[in-house]
């Protein structure tokens, strides 16, 4: 194996020593509080850019990046995934009692806890937000994460203290589940989802004072296109080691840069203290020179969970009229296309040597479901050309793109996210790699919007995007690994699975997930990898090591691989001086 130096090789980092607590889950039980920043100072005013605008308030209805940064701030969940130990932590829910069988969770809930408005939180509140969460009908994004043996939860409240989750079968993810629904007021939202209005409850255009919330912050204002700002929530329920309020900060801008590098701009001059997203692999050393003059802190978070990938829509009823189906759908077509690019190549060319190349969708920054035994395709151009004579395809005309032996050609057109610099390397990489085995791809960027419609509806021969995953156990990203998922890109919310191999994995995932030993569970994620590798439905090429940086004046930051890498504990960002 070649090794290619870093570009950041023999540049020391600078480690933020943080005090962090790793709460004690048995039972149930944790502390309330964590340990806050050494030098936490109450007050202040703490602004962060993001790239794009909340699609809406609405985290049920609504999973886009921008929505979960803001239910982070303004709504509050039952429990909690910590995003540095991904333990699972109590949270509006003091402690839980699970029976032996892992069917039966009863959770009891912290007394005293007042919605933003000062109506009484209750288990109401938790059995209206569960019920809407699996109500397909409702538009929400949750129907198929809230459920356990193939069925949703059934939820009972014998008090208003106390909430009881039946589940059909015992699941792997257990409570895990519950990190992705954020609870919702009954009284302001109830008649609203009986109207059968829910999807589009607390859209963008929703005034401030009509929402309410259980997080640390309330929305003020929004002003579209250009910020909003929240203000410290005086009823939030968290308290601080000392017994005082949190959160420390008395304000939260969220300011909208959809531009990179005004983003860059903005967080060099000072106008902004973090950023939502990591930085670019070119912005690594203008940022390590300001973090020598002490304006900024760069933090060295680790290897992404999340990779780079290509796939060809393989949707049969979309896809088979087309004549390049009858090799598309062959997986030494996809295989091919694996072995011709060069991974160290593809690391050292589009992040700047800070990435490592991966051959599937679990990467090394995912340390509890990693496999590093997956089938892997190392850069071969000859093996790569053999395996497309094996189905037919050689370049028979002398014309450099090979075709069958009715002529059709293998060439593509390459669809991917406009403005994004690592894109735009990403795809030039695997276009020079594809076209010295003959096969033709023509890239087209959109605008993430026209991308996601192209996708959900196939139009659309090949794309190359990263897909975010939304939890690092794979009980909680089904949708991406079963046929009938939402996720499953290649071939979206499948009737049936429309490949032996599918079907394996569903039924492998089916077991995985309805399992509770941790090892077993492991084990057969393990052959799911190994399948998924195998049949190449996308190709993945490397996993970027992340940085993120923030202003100096920013205290209590625990960095975290997945997204938001420096915001997820908000409530405990604290700033040194006042802005």
């Amino acid at each position: 194996m070649r090794f290619r130096a870093s570009r950041l090789t023999g540049v020391a980092f600078s480690l933020i020593a943080v005090s962090t607590l790793i709460w004690l889950v048995r039972s149930g039980r944790a502390p309330q509080g964590s340990p806050g920043p050494a030098e936490a100072q109450r007050g202040g005013q703490l602004v962060v850019s993001v790239r794009s605008e909340p699609r809406s308030f609405n985290r049920i209805a609504v999973g886009n990046q921008s929505t979960e940064l803001l239910s982070l701030l303004t709504q509050a969940r039952l429990v909690r995934v910590n995003k540095s130990t991904f333990e699972l932590e109590p949270w509006l829910a003091e402690r839980w009692d699970s029976s032996p069988d892992g069917l039966t969770h009863t959770l009891h809930l912290r007394k005293g806890i007042q919605w933003s408005d000062g109506v009484p939180f209750t288990s109401a509140d938790v059995a209206f937000t569960l019920k809407a969460a699996m109500d397909p009908k409702a538009g929400s994004v949750l129907t198929s994460v809230l459920v356990a043996g193939g069925k949703p939860i059934t939820v009972a409240t014998p008090t208003p203290d106390t909430v009881t989750l039946t589940f059909a079968a015992p699941s792997g993810q257990g409570l895990r589940m519950l990190d992705q629904a954020t609870i919702l007021p009954r009284h302001k939202l109830e008649a609203i989802y009986l109207k059968g209005e829910f999807a589009n409850a607390w859209g963008a255009a929703t005034p401030p004072a009509d929402m309410v919330g259980l997080g640390p912050f309330v929305l003020k204002e929004y002003t579209p296109g250009q910020r909003l700002v929240f203000d410290r929530n005086p009823r939030y329920w968290r308290k601080a080691p000392n017994g005082d309020g949190l959160p420390y900060l008395d304000r939260v801008v969220v300011e909208i840069v959809p531009d990179q590098n005004a983003e860059l701009l903005r967080l060099q001059s000072g106008a902004t203290d973090l950023t939502q997203d990591a930085l670019r692999p070119d912005d690594y050393v203008p940022v390590k020179r300001l973090e020598q003059q002490r304006t900024l802190t760069m933090e060295e978070i680790g290897v992404s969970t999340d990779a780079d990938s290509l796939w060809f829509c393989l949707k049969p009823e979309a896809r088979k009229k087309d004549p390049r189906w009858a090799f598309v759908q062959r997986r030494e077509f996809r295989q091919a296309l694996s072995h011709a690019v060069d991974r160290e190549e593809f690391a050292q060319t589009v992040f700047l040597g800070e990435a490592v190349p991966v051959w599937g969708p679990i990467t090394p920054g995912n340390k509890d479901w990693f496999s590093p035994n997956v089938p892997r395709y190392p850069y071969d151009e000859a093996k790569a050309r053999e395996l497309l004579k094996s189905i037919g395809l050689e370049d028979r005309n002398g014309n450099g793109v090979v075709e069958d032996a009715k002529g059709t050609e293998a060439r593509f057109t390459l669809v991917t996210q406009k403005g994004l610099t690592w894109y735009e390397r990403g795809t030039a990489v695997v276009r020079e790699a594809a076209a010295k085995i003959g096969i033709a791809l023509d890239v087209a960027p959109l605008e993430f919007g026209q991308m996601v419609q192209r996708l959900r509806a196939c139009d659309y021969d090949a794309i190359y995007m990263r897909v975010l995953v939304t939890d690092t156990d794979p009980a909680g990203n089904l949708d991406y690994w079963v046929s009938s998922g939402e996720g499953h890109f290649w071939n979206i919310a499948s009737k049936t699975p429309a490949t032996e191999w599918e079907a394996r994995i569903d039924a492998l995932m089916e077991e995985q997930a309805g399992t509770i030993d941790m090892d077993k569970r492991r084990a057969i994620f393990n052959q799911v990898q190994n399948i998924m590798a195998e049949n190449a439905p996308a190709i993945f090429f490397a996993a970027p090591r992340l940085y993120a940086a923030h202003s100096t004046r920013v205290r209590g930051v625990v960095p975290s691989v997945t997204r938001p890498h420096l915001m997820w504990n908000v409530d405990m960002l604290s700033v040194s001086a006042p802005r």
